[in-house]
């Protein structure tokens, strides 16, 4: 599978200056951890789930979480993990044909620990196709059943799975159990760190502790009680020094706004340019300024990656995640051999001052999502980019 992958070859070639990379559900987890993307999660019980999971990847989804949590009812737990195995056989039936398109990493979110070797048991062979397990409401206490229930399930299937935590408990949100609790999920992450693929964001949970809720033309990042849980995740368990992991940006909730109080955040003339009006005025319609908006504030507070509960939020993800010819043009730069003694050089562009030591950490990071998103051609950018991808 590959981003874009869903796009015409002669329509990648027109858009990127070096395409997207292949990879596989057995790539490295380092290039897995980045090139998830805009996860796309599915209750548990949707009755032809299987096509669904077919269909998202026809239209561009690379990961995917079967959720067996809060997206069902309480009563539909049993049915929701028959239904799972069902589906993933009828996924694993031969044949597949040739030209057929390759399945997501799919993942499974869990309710308790002992759900997980019951599942890989009960899945047999179709186990091939999972990826691994989303563990809810993680904490150091909580989270270590789990990451040793995957551990024990991957021996006993012999399928490589691994973990994404999700972090959402009120101890993680109140400032006085805060830092305690970050550093026992920072302990038990640590000790499974082969297998924590990624840590995800529970922002609905954070703003359910108070009450609260963001309207579709605000971010998560205009709540400050939950902008400072972000930062503080970032800070503890998203550093560039080879202990951080790959933190994944929080729902995006909104998919259709009825009114709105405040302008639309997308400006005209980038879209006016290259003839795209109309789909600036869908994006508006659909609330996506304001999911533009956080996929740009997620990338620049250390985030890579998405939830998503809608199927059109998952282009523009993408779109915003290919690395543009500028930052690839700079990251270069600074990552040449010659540059390993420090010092400091104008940008290519001649608009910014590279300084290499220090803007080192952010030049690997944005090689590594260019080697699994993309790099854009000069004169591309993320209208472009969204605009084919709409269109195909």
């Amino acid at each position: 599978m590959r981003h874009f992958g869903h796009l015409a070859t002669e329509v990648r070639q027109r858009l990127f200056h070096r395409e997207p990379c292949e990879f596989t559900a057995d790539s490295p987890a380092r290039t897995l951890s980045a090139a998830l993307g805009a996860t796309l999660y599915s209750p548990a019980t949707r009755p032809r789930l299987a096509a669904d999971i077919v269909k998202q990847a026809r239209r561009g989804v690379v990961s995917m979480v079967l959720c067996l949590e809060d997206s069902i009812d309480d009563a539909e737990v049993e049915f929701g993990e028959e239904n799972l195995v069902r589906q993933f056989a009828e996924l694993a039936s031969p044949p597949r044909r040739p030209g057929s398109v390759e399945l997501p990493l799919l993942f499974i979110r869990v309710r308790a620990p002992e759900q997980i070797p019951d599942l890989v048991r009960r899945l047999g062979p179709a186990v091939r196709l999972l990826s691994g397990f989303v563990l809810p409401k993680f904490t150091g206490e909580r989270g270590v059943p789990f990451l040793e229930a995957v551990e024990a399930a991957e021996t006993e299937s012999g399928r490589r799975l691994f973990a994404m935590p999700v972090l959402e408990s009120p101890e993680l949100l109140y400032r006085e159990s805060r830092v305690e609790t970050l550093e026992g999920i920072f302990r038990a992450v640590d000790k499974h760190r082969d297998r924590v693929l990624a840590l995800r964001l529970g922002v609905t949970d954070f703003c359910s502790s108070y009450g609260l809720r963001r309207a579709p033309d605000m971010t998560a990042y205009d709540l400050q009680v939950v902008a400072s849980v972000i930062a503080d995740v970032v800070n503890m368990l998203g550093r560039a020094d080879g202990t951080g992991f790959t933190v994944t940006g929080p729902v995006w909730e909104y998919f259709r706004v009825q009114e709105r109080m405040f302008k639309p955040q997308l400006r005209q003339s980038p879209f006016m340019e290259v003839q795209a009006v109309e789909l600036r005025a869908k994006l508006i319609e659909h609330a996506m300024d304001g999911l533009l908006r956080e996929i740009s504030l997620d990338h620049a507070n250390g985030l890579l990656g998405k939830t998503c509960i809608h199927p059109s939020h998952v282009l523009p993800v993408h779109a915003l995640s290919v690395v543009s010819h500028e930052e690839f043009s700079d990251a270069a730069d600074i990552l040449r051999p010659e540059r390993g003694g420090g010092g400091v050089l104008r940008s290519a562009y001649t608009n910014k001052m590279n300084e290499v030591k220090p803007h080192r950490a952010w030049a690997e990071r944005t090689l590594l999502r260019a080697e699994v998103f993309g790099v854009a051609r000069d004169e591309v950018g993320f209208v472009e980019l969204l605009a084919a991808a709409v269109s195909d």
